[in-house]
């Protein structure tokens, strides 16, 4: 069975309070909900999960509809620090991550990163830390990891200020 994410296109956020609101009887009301926003969004969808309507891969089901609606949220994020948010979004809804947790992912990925000579910086996954060595006329960052004396050369998107 393949998940239709092509008719998310189409959804609005109307459509899904709409929908909440219909079937609101049906569920005992959840006391963290903010109301607005895609905190209450993705709340929902972890509520959702939780509930489990159905038979098998209720989890599967609703981190991908999260990741839909984060791609399509966060689409001006560069492709790694969009990704690494939907896969946040995903963690947060199937209960892995809490939503502090999940907050802070988005938060520090949406910063934009203005990298100078010698800040720290880790990789978006936190896998290397190092330092930055130079700036490059094009924008990219020349950087050294903590663990090696080999300079890297990466798109200051993929690096996060530690």
């Amino acid at each position: 069975m393949k998940l239709r994410t092509d008719l998310l296109k189409k959804l609005t956020a109307d459509d899904i309070l709409e929908e909440a609101a219909v079937n609101q009887h049906r569920y005992k009301a959840e006391p963290t909900f903010s109301k607005t926003g895609t905190g209450y969004l993705f709340e929902f969808l972890r509520s959702c999960h939780k509930r489990a309507p159905f038979l098998f891969f209720n989890g599967n089901t609703f981190a991908e509809i999260g990741r839909a609606l984060a791609n399509a949220l966060f689409n001006d994020l560069p492709y790694m620090r969009k990704k690494e948010v939907a896969s946040a979004v995903a963690h947060f809804i199937t209960g892995v991550l809490d939503r502090d947790s999940m907050a802070s992912i988005i938060s520090s990925c949406a910063r934009t990163a203005q990298l100078l000579p010698g800040d720290r910086v880790r990789t978006l996954r936190g896998t290397l830390r190092g330092v930055i060595v130079r700036v490059l006329e094009d924008g990219r960052v020349a950087w050294r990891p903590d663990s090696g004396v080999t300079e890297l050369i990466a798109l200051p998107e993929t690096l996060a200020p530690e």
